[in-house]
């Protein structure tokens, strides 16, 4: 049976990618460099050009799927609490700022709205403050 998600465990790694890719590409640019430092001609300096092009392209592909998740999740967590908040209050729902709406998805239904609160309040300014505050964690197994 799979450990029950909370603040402590809920970070994610995509192990083909945090422990294969990203570290081959790196010691690929740090091979590189070396042999340029070493040999430094054209053929080795655009081989450098090119392994740290590689590593950027990996560090930027995965800074994109978490804004891409973002927006997802800032979606979701609006129309919820367009759900669960009574319609007078649906015009705060836009000042959330999206490091809270990231923290509020693991509150469950009966908590999200005091939550919301206490971020529109300023008492909870980031998404950790907010996932600290969830009393019932309501896991994300979906997460990138």
């Amino acid at each position: 049976m799979a450990q029950a998600q909370t603040y402590k465990n809920h970070r994610r790694f995509f192990w083909p990618y945090h422990f294969v890719v990203q570290p081959i590409l790196l010691a690929n640019f740090l091979f590189e460099l070396g042999d340029f430092i070493k040999v430094p001609t054209r053929d080795t300096g655009w081989m450098v050009i090119l392994a740290f092009g590689l590593l950027l392209l990996a560090v930027t592909a995965r800074a994109m799927a978490l804004m891409a998740q973002n927006r997802v999740i800032r979606l979701e967590e609006r129309i919820r609490l367009a759900r669960l908040i009574p319609t007078e209050d649906h015009g705060q729902i836009e000042s959330l700022a999206t490091r809270h709406l990231v923290g509020l998805r693991f509150a469950p239904d009966n908590e999200v709205v005091g939550l919301a609160k206490r971020c529109l309040s300023g008492e909870l300014k980031t998404a950790a403050d907010v996932k600290k505050s969830v009393q019932n964690w309501r896991p994300d197994h979906l997460r990138v």
